[in-house]
């Protein structure tokens, strides 16, 4: 097997059992794309196996930390069986769930969704497009399942030196899926939705906004950046089923994607709520649509800010600053005194510490106080472990605006862009 010499200090990481080693580090050796190499110390200590991308910044990503490990297809099917018996154990309320997510589940670079009947993977590495074959036929084995859509079509590919691949990998047939989450269904399509179809890691986020909808008996609420709808449907299916939902219950959906909203339509339809509320689902620029908002002096108790990633890595880290203060200072302006705000940030750029801080200066601009209610993540089914920080992707923040008198933010009184 061929060997990847460190540079001297460069074990530290791989001795906490992080599972990147970047390109940086390393002194000497190389592979084949995917090629399975051992990593050592620049004192020749044996750290771990990995699979070698010669065209990426993470140079090596580590399959095991255990030198009598064999990478083989008996290996894949442990870590594969033990990713799946996880989700078991786990009180996922969908038929729609991850079941192998990437690093934390020990396959880096490897993403496994079940929506029904239907399995989609995503070989986001050089090392999983390897054992691409392997893999397939060890899922259909473990899951009893005889379809696999391969969704191989992000631009981490391009990174890794992968072409991107959108096509049945096992299998073949209608590419539409309906799930069953919590108390609603989901339609969706694996060959043409975000990431692999849908938003599974907002699963429990959307069971929370339906839980606050339908306690605090919310009349008038925004979803921004609303995809296919899950939150619009969540809220009023969850209203529906406490009784709290009436014909005065309003809710706007806002999202720049045509093909988004239609869907987001079609599963309102699905569920039976069409006629039951006043619902409005516009293809919008969100943030225009806030300015109006504005200016119309509308208010909304309850607001759902779930943007697009605006920064996938740190170097993007100040310029999405600015874009996620700019939406959440807006939505707070929008929100009536009592009303909650459920805001996220799934850019990895973008830490946990940081988000927050960016969502206080927003609330300051705005001349509001809210008070923090919840801090969110992803479902469980989409872990992060110890050793790997950077799982942690997705936050999220629940907060509402105070009952008490707000003095007017200085900078609100000659805001003139709004």
């Amino acid at each position: 097997m061929k060997t990847i010499r460190l540079k001297p200090g460069k074990e530290r990481s791989l001795l906490r059992r992080h599972p990147w080693v970047y390109d940086a580090a390393i002194a000497k050796g190389k592979a084949d794309p995917g090629e399975t190499v051992w990593i050592e110390s620049d004192q020749g200590q044996w750290l771990a196996s990995g699979a070698y991308s010669p065209t990426s910044k993470i140079r090596v990503r580590v399959w095991s930390f255990d030198q009598t490990e064999r990478i083989d297809s008996a290996f894949f099917e442990r870590r594969l069986r033990a990713a799946i018996d996880t989700r078991e154990r786990l009180s996922v309320n969908s038929n729609g769930l991850r079941l192998v997510h990437g690093e934390s589940d020990g396959l880096p670079g490897l993403i496994v969704d079940r929506y029904d009947q239907v399995l989609v993977a995503q070989f986001l590495s050089a090392g999983a497009d390897k054992w691409k074959n392997t893999i397939a036929d060890l899922l259909l084995q473990i899951t009893g399942l005889d379809r696999i859509y391969e969704r191989s079509d992000s631009g981490v590919r391009k990174l890794e030196g992968l072409e991107p691949v959108k096509a049945w990998l096992r299998g073949s047939g209608d590419t539409s899926c309906v799930i069953q989450e919590h108390d609603w269904q989901l339609s969706l399509d694996v060959e043409e939705g975000h990431k692999t179809g849908f938003y599974l890691d907002q699963r429990d986020s959307r069971q929370k906004f339906a839980d606050a909808a339908s306690r605090l008996k919310l009349r008038d609420m925004l979803n921004c950046y609303c995809y296919t709808g899950g939150f619009t449907v969540a809220a009023l299916a969850g209203m529906r089923a406490s009784g709290a939902l009436s014909p005065e219950t309003r809710i706007t959906s806002l999202d720049s994607s045509a093909p988004a909203i239609a869907r987001a339509e079609a599963n309102l339809a699905l569920n039976g709520l069409t006629e039951l509320a006043q619902i409005d689902c516009q293809v919008a620029d969100v943030n225009a649509s806030l300015r109006q908002f504005i200016k119309e002096g509308r208010r909304f108790d309850g607001i759902v800010l779930d943007p697009p990633k605006f920064a996938p890595t740190a170097a993007h880290a100040e310029r999405a600053s600015r874009a996620y203060k700019d939406i959440n200072r807006l939505a707070f302006k929008l929100l009536s005194p009592g009303g909650v705000l459920f805001t996220y940030s799934c850019s990895g750029g973008i830490g946990v510490e940081l988000f927050h801080k960016i969502v206080a200066s927003a609330a300051n601009d705005a001349g509001v106080e809210a008070h923090i209610l919840e801090r969110l993540g992803g479902a469980p089914d989409h872990p992060m472990t110890t050793a790997f920080p950077e799982g942690e992707y997705l936050k999220g923040l629940v907060l509402m605006r105070s009952l008490m008198p707000e003095a007017q933010s200085p900078r609100e009184t000659g805001d003139s862009q709004d």
